[in-house]
């Protein structure tokens, strides 16, 4: 083989090296790229989860704010609590297992 032509083929090769490092970096860079999207993708859905959890407790505290904020809904919860009882009311405390068949 001639010089010239050695040098060439050595050239060609080289360059052909060098595409497949660039190329093997730009491969290495954009499997980063989708791992992170990925875990962010996950971590968007888990916070998305949390606000619907959070949105529906917060409407539930809305249904009891509402519902104490009335006396007819607040008096039965003030009676169980401090364990009080109306002019014609009884309390009666059951011991034992509360487990139903």
């Amino acid at each position: 083989m001639r010089p010239a032509r050695a040098i060439r083929v050595l050239g060609r090769a080289g360059v052909v090296c060098l595409a497949l490092v660039v190329l093997s970096l730009i491969g290495v860079q954009y499997a980063r790229v989708i791992g992170r999207n990925l875990a962010l993708a996950r971590e968007l859905r888990d916070v998305q989860h949390d606000i619907v959890a959070l949105h529906a407790k917060e409407e539930h505290q809305q249904r009891e704010i509402r519902r104490l904020s009335d006396p007819h809904g607040a008096i039965p919860e003030i009676h169980d609590r401090l364990h009080l009882v109306g002019d014609d009311e009884a309390i009666i405390y059951l011991k034992g297992r509360g487990t139903r068949p």
